[in-house]
């Protein structure tokens, strides 16, 4: 048995995002969301599920952070639902929206687990898509109007900002795919997107700062190695293209400035970028999540959808953690990185309820193991890991899977919205409690 060990200050976290643990969608003042809008459109979600009740955590928040103590959870890491404090996504505050937020921030302050906070998390405002969505400038401002809004209210209390959540999906599933909201099909469109979403970025940072220079401010990148199946010179060739084109768009310019030369040189749309937008975009962080779930793999021929030997989720996912270990490196190597989090990480099973009234989930477990395990062989090769959030708390709205998927390590039942502790979860909390684990 080998002990894996992690630094006395490592904050082990989970995460979740509003749109789909909170529910509640029209009460208290809230305003329409790109994603109500959704996935009340027939053929959008699966099984015409939408976020209406989800988790119902607007209601049930003092339950599951009675939860997180349970866990013995170090931090959390939640967004804000930009249209319930700001119905329109400008102009009106709604106060009862910024107080649900308070009541929160205050009650995990309480018990003792540091709030990790996400402006950001796609339920972007039906009004301001109305008005031009992310292709309209003009709502980058807005973005940096709320952004300065809610750091002013908690910024005495939560010291780690986030500005946006995986941008590129967003932009690609959002605009270019269409497979999310607002289900957009413009490969234009959606390069124009993620330049403007990196714009309101920088320009959030901004606002969070002057409010509060001592605020710590970041982002969350979702980045998937790119990796040959097997020695062929082209196989290589092709991961290595594929991670230039895909996972450099938002590393590149935050982490250095520029577009990677390669994708402008070969790109066949580009956006219009404006005198000022790459010092806007690439000012300091003072730390970077990164989302890691898997790999995307590649022979001679192009992109490998199932590799030979791999084991796979339930959302089709290779499990692959020997390739975080492998990208973290990378990333270290290529960029110049702030401390990193491991913002979101986890698994995708069909759990169910056994007779024994609990869930046994030893798929997941195992690949939260070997995830914590190659995270720490990274930090050992010199990358700077600060935290890992487990994606997710609990089960919930997972997009346009609807509720088919369940990524939690606590089970929620959806018809008494009965939260139960996955094996997992019990797992985890004992790592917590050593601040590591035995592997094999």
């Amino acid at each position: 048995m080998t002990t894996i060990k992690f630094p006395a200050n490592f904050l082990w976290g989970a995460a979740t995002a509003s749109y789909q643990i909170e529910g509640a969608w029209d009460e208290d003042g809230k305003g329409e969301s790109i994603w109500d809008r959704f996935s009340h459109t027939p053929g959008k979600v699966a099984n015409g599920d939408n976020g209406d009740v989800a988790c119902d955590h607007y209601h049930r928040w003092p339950e599951d952070i009675a939860l997180m103590r349970e866990l013995g959870l170090k931090a959390y890491r939640f967004s804000v639902s930009w249209p319930r404090v700001l119905p329109s996504g400008s102009g009106k505050l709604n106060q009862s929206g910024l107080d649900f937020y308070d009541r929160l921030v205050d009650a995990l302050c309480a018990a003792n687990i540091e709030p990790f906070i996400t402006l950001h998390h796609w339920d972007f405002p039906a009004e301001l898509y109305d008005r031009g969505g992310w292709i309209n400038r003009d709502n980058l401002a807005y973005f940096a109007d709320y952004a300065a809004l809610i750091s002013k209210r908690l910024g005495d209390r939560i010291h780690k900002w986030t500005t946006f959540n995986e941008p590129a999906v967003i932009a690609m599933l959002g605009y270019s795919s269409g497979e999310h909201a607002p289900g957009i099909k413009d490969e234009r469109k959606a390069w124009q997107v993620a330049h403007n979403l990196m714009v309101a970025h920088g320009l959030a940072v901004q606002a969070i700062r002057g409010v509060n220079p001592r605020l710590q401010v970041g982002i969350v990148l979702n980045e998937w190695m790119a990796e040959a199946v097997d020695e062929d010179p082209r196989s290589i060739a092709n991961a290595e293209n594929a991670w230039i084109m895909n996972e450099t768009t938002f590393l590149h310019p935050i982490l250095k400035g520029y577009y990677h030369p390669q994708q402008m040189e070969t790109s066949n749309v580009w956006p219009e970028i404006k005198s000022g937008d790459m010092a806007l975009i690439s000012q300091k962080l003072d730390f970077m999540g990164v989302n890691y779930y898997s790999r995307n793999t590649f022979d001679a021929n192009g992109p490998v959808k199932n590799v030979r030997g791999s084991e796979y989720t339930a959302v089709n996912w290779e499990v692959c953690a020997s390739a975080l270990r492998r990208m973290l490196n990378k990333m270290n190597q290529d960029y110049n990185l702030p401390p990193l989090y491991i913002t979101e990480n986890g698994a995708a099973f069909d759990d169910q309820v056994s007779p024994d009234g609990k869930v046994h989930d030893p798929r997941r477990l195992e690949y939260l193991k070997h995830h914590f395990i190659q995270t720490r062989l990274a930090m050992q090769d010199g990358v700077d890991v600060r935290g890992y959030f487990i994606w997710s708390l609990m089960d919930n709205f997972e997009w346009a899977h609807g509720y088919n998927k369940r990524f939690g390590i606590t089970y929620i039942d959806y018809l008494t919205q009965k939260r139960i502790m996955k094996d997992s979860a019990e797992w985890y909390r004992r790592v917590i409690i050593a601040n590591g684990f035995e592997a094999e």
